[in-house]
């Protein structure tokens, strides 16, 4: 029985966010492997909605972006025609931004006025919002980190930060719709703590491997070793420690974070394959999913490092990211739930 009588247009809601989540994460993708994200030089959150309309508006922005040190170190000689073309990904990543906030405040806003919202779920959805608010300021707080004299791209911490905020945003998204259909996905097997803790595991490398794809994309990481499964016939690089500090060789050496990506990718791999097979006696649809999904993921993180990073198959790495991750958290949501 439907416990919720409003079920359906908040489902429809929440799953056109997570639509829009989802194609932000490509979006933002594209931005960065295109090196645009640092073409627009100012936060102007209503402004700023709509792009330069005049040869002066053009100009002028030109002229801030060749002020900045990523111009001089990267793009130095880039014509006006080739800069609106950069242009153009920025405004779509930060438009696209706008667009999620409304999608998701005005119809929240409609469905608490009508009472629509059923009980336990309005902090949730508020928490959510304000996650959402916090993701705009965080993005610019990135962008100002490659805007800094002598820097010619984002940090990468600050970047995994941005990463990892909407792959946080997603996930709580995608489980308020799975709280939704909580009374349709009641398991009819026990309650299984291992089977729980497994999906747990494959949920945390998953992330972690995310997040740390933003380290070896902010550190364009991916673009050195392109060769499979050794690394230039190394199991570790050579350069793994090359820096002074072991903090500094986790996280800001390029050859050994993208020498951890590897491994995270393949932990990954394993665990999340395991966790599918484990779910078949429960869901063969969800298991056969997830497996497909994670040997997909594995089998386009290998294309990308092949390729060295090509734009089409390192956007489509992204994408299928956040669906293997749809996957993982709908096991999770299967798994904990006791039996009928």
């Amino acid at each position: 029985m439907n416990s919720f009588p409003h079920r359906r247009p908040i489902a429809l809601w929440l799953g056109a966010c997570c639509a829009l989540i989802l194609l932000m994460a490509v979006i933002g993708a594209i931005t960065r492997l295109t090196e645009s994200g640092l073409s627009i030089t100012r936060w102007e959150p209503i402004k700023g909605i709509l792009p330069p309309l005049n040869d002066t508006a053009w100009n002028e922005a030109y002229q801030l972006y060749k002020a900045t040190p990523q111009y001089a170190g990267i793009h130095d000689g880039m014509q006006l025609d080739e800069f609106k073309g950069i242009y153009f990904w920025e405004w779509i990543h930060r438009l696209w931004g706008r667009l999620i906030g409304l999608a998701f405040a005005l119809p929240m806003l409609v469905f608490w006025l009508k009472g629509m919202i059923p009980r336990g779920f309005k902090l949730p959805l508020l928490g959510i919002f304000a996650l959402g608010g916090l993701q705009g300021f965080i993005g610019w707080y990135m962008v100002q980190s490659g805007l800094e004299p002598g820097q010619v791209s984002v940090s990468p911490y600050r970047l995994a930060l941005h990463l990892g905020l909407a792959v946080l945003i997603y996930s709580m998204t995608f489980w308020q719709i799975l709280r939704l259909y909580a009374d349709e996905l009641k398991l009819q097997k026990p309650y299984c703590w291992c089977l729980h803790r497994h999906t747990l595991f494959a949920l945390l490398f998953l992330a972690l491997t995310m997040v740390w794809g933003a380290f070896t994309a902010g550190l364009n990481a991916g673009k050195i070793y392109n060769t499979f499964p050794l690394m230039d016939g190394h199991i570790i690089p050579p350069d793994f420690s090359a820096m002074s500090s072991w903090v500094q060789n986790i996280f800001a050496n390029p050859a050994s974070v993208q020498f951890i990506h590897r491994c995270l990718a393949t932990i990954t791999l394993v665990l999340t394959a395991a966790l599918a097979w484990r779910m078949r006696a429960i869901s063969p649809r969800i298991s056969a999913a997830l497996f497909v999904v994670i040997l997909v993921q594995y089998a386009l993180g290998v294309i990308t490092v092949l390729g060295g990073v090509q734009l089409l198959p390192a956007a489509l790495h992204q994408a299928n990211a956040i669906i293997a991750l749809t996957c993982v958290l709908g096991c999770l949501f299967l798994v904990r739930q006791k039996a009928n």
